[in-house]
């Protein structure tokens, strides 16, 4: 983690974590601002190969959203800390499917969340999810 603080901006912290994919461009895995850490989109990029996973959306929705606790992990939050999520499909069709692997991992109190399907994403993947935790 790099801490950047500006003289008139509250400082904030760039995460960064081997256990999540590195990022494939100009941005950070996540960026914490006092108690509040807003997670860049993750793909199914496996993170120790830099490879994506290959297969169904399913296996690509749990590869998400094990890449987004990587990074929540990497500032001692957890799933339950995520006050809102953004999913990104490729297939609107296919909501079902990831709403049932997102399901194992938000519920007891699932956070906020909004379902969008866009023509295409990174690497040709079928879904992205990005996140707002606060402690």
């Amino acid at each position: 983690m790099t801490r950047r603080a500006h003289a008139d901006s509250v400082p904030r912290t760039v995460v960064k974590t081997p256990l999540a994919p590195a990022a494939i461009g100009p941005y950070s895995q996540g960026i914490l601002v006092g108690s509040t850490l807003y997670c860049s989109g993750q793909i199914a990029i496996e993170p120790r190969t830099g490879s994506m996973i290959t297969g169904s959306i399913t296996d690509e929705a749990e590869r998400v959203l094990e890449n987004l606790g990587a990074v929540l992990h990497a500032v001692g939050m957890d799933y339950e800390n995520v006050v809102r999520c953004t999913v990104y499909l490729t297939d609107i069709n296919a909501y079902a499917q990831v709403n049932e692997i997102y399901g194992r991992y938000f519920n007891e109190a699932p956070p906020a969340r909004e379902a969008v399907q866009v023509a295409a994403l990174p690497r040709g993947a079928q879904v992205e999810i990005s996140c707002v935790a606060v402690r």
